[in-house]
């Protein structure tokens, strides 16, 4: 079958493509053999301004032109020529460098030149820049600028609904009030923390051979200060530079990116599981679109799809994730070959984590507070007040304050004015009383309204 979004093996390339194509070309094989050609062609023209290698005088503007000419201009068309070179070399690196070695010949750049593209590389030293180099792009273009957006819905919500008063429910029973906006700002402390981490993560590079020891370089050029040299040219990448290594970077730090990612993911599945059910007890109605169908049988259902289709993706996302976090850092002795095809899901790892991301963006846009669904929910249980009250009487040195209040309230619902009565009965100071005799369930929310109105601000202070 000709290769289309109903043919797609995976629905990322299927059913999400239109949604994900500005991931392909970043995370592709066309954007990975991209990147392997930026770091072939930035390594030869460290060599060639190296002191000491001879062999390779320094490029002239013009042939430092034509590099950059074929950085900028390579295309699709040139990653299929990779790919047939490919299908007689059997090794797609090796394949990078006679298309490159084609390429600079064809612009003029001189024979003797051309040897000393992939110069006492191994594949790894391609391979592990190239996806240090994805990585950090994905992460500055998609991750954390979609986290911003998703940071920034969050605080305007917790802003918006600040004051709107809930009950609360732990282990699924009502509880002390709280407020909608203080439950979005605690998503949105959650996340921010995530989303620091994934940005503070260190990507490392290394350009240190076959075994991590320079063997090759210092026989061929034993004066030249290979350590200094491989460093200044991973960190002229944008990279920091891992001194310690076997013939494959760790992957550690990749570990901790995977890792990173993942958690933010854990917090957003949390965060689709209670908006969920906060739909399904009325806290939220969902706004409809024109056309659109819940049900193919239920013409009345407005299903919380998005939040539904967020969990699935972010799920699949995460068991991704789990394994290249898990995975990569394990290698056998000094390499074996595992790391290479699980490498190749990292695209798939974090378009799932965009898809959930946009899904849930989606789904939080249609959301309209149900406030009298809430306001019920608060004044039929008048119960939650008990922790108030008990509290007072402990202050005043009332015997046995929480087992009165067990007994009045444990297991069953009271009215205001049974509550009301009780307190009326108490030995404390008048204005206690009448402080608390005042008190209802919706005023009972401590201070969640100012905690979510400062959401912003402390996120803003920490970055």
């Amino acid at each position: 079958m000709h290769l289309s979004e109903l043919s797609a093996i995976s629905p990322l390339d299927g059913r999400y493509g239109p949604k994900l194509s500005r991931l392909r070309e970043l995370v592709s094989e066309y954007g990975l053999i991209r990147y392997r050609v930026q770091v072939e062609l930035r390594w030869l023209q460290c060599l060639a301004r190296l002191d000491g290698l001879d062999e390779l005088p320094p490029f002239d503007a013009a042939a430092d032109a034509s590099i950059e000419s074929l950085l900028a201009g390579f295309s699709e068309a040139d990653a299929l020529r990779v790919k047939t070179i490919e299908s007689t070399t059997n090794h797609d690196v090796k394949a990078v460098e006679y298309l490159l070695k084609e390429r600079l010949s064809e612009a003029g750049i001189c024979a003797g030149a051309l040897e000393f593209v992939h110069f006492a590389c191994t594949s790894e030293d391609i391979n592990n820049l190239s996806y240090a180099l994805m990585l950090r792009d994905v992460r500055e273009r998609e991750l954390l600028p979609r986290l911003g957006t998703l940071l920034d819905t969050l605080c305007g919500m917790a802003e918006t609904w600040a004051d709107q008063a809930m009950l609360a429910r732990t282990h699924g029973q009502p509880a002390s009030p709280t407020t909608m906006g203080k439950e979005i700002a605690n998503v949105a402390w959650r996340l921010h923390r995530q989303r620091r981490q994934l940005a503070s993560v260190s990507l490392l590079g290394k350009m240190n051979g076959a075994v991590g020891n320079y063997n090759a370089h210092l026989v061929a050029y034993p004066e030249i200060d290979w350590q200094e040299t491989a460093k200044s040219f991973v960190e002229s990448l944008g990279l920091s530079w891992n001194p310690y290594t076997t013939q494959i970077e760790p992957h550690d730090c990749l570990a901790e990116y995977f890792a990173a990612v993942q958690r933010a993911n854990t917090i957003l599945i949390d965060l689709a599981r209670d908006m969920w059910s906060y739909i399904s007890i009325g806290y939220f109605r969902q706004k409809t679109k024109a056309g659109e169908v819940g049900s193919s049988t239920m013409p009345h259902k407005v299903n919380p799809i998005d939040f539904e289709n967020a969990e699935g993706n972010l799920g699949v996302a995460n068991a991704l994730l789990e394994h290249l976090a898990g995975k990569l850092p394990v290698s056998r002795w000094q390499r074996d070959l595992t790391d290479s095809t699980v490498l190749r899901n990292v695209g798939s790892a974090l378009a799932y984590s965009l898809l959930g991301w946009d899904s849930l963006l989606r789904g939080l846009g249609k959301l309209e507070l149900a406030p009298a669904q809430m306001a019920a929910d608060l004044e039929g249980n008048q119960e939650v007040l008990a922790e108030a009250v008990q509290t007072v009487m402990r202050r005043h040195a009332v015997p046995e304050p929480y087992e009165k209040l067990k007994a009045l309230t444990r297991g069953q619902r009271i009215s205001a004015s049974e509550l009301r009565d009780f307190i009326g009965t108490l030995d404390i100071p008048a204005d206690a009383r009448a402080r608390l005799a005042a008190l209802t369930p919706a005023t009972y929310t401590g201070n969640a309204a100012e905690q979510a109105r400062g959401i912003r601000a402390r996120i803003t202070g920490q970055e």
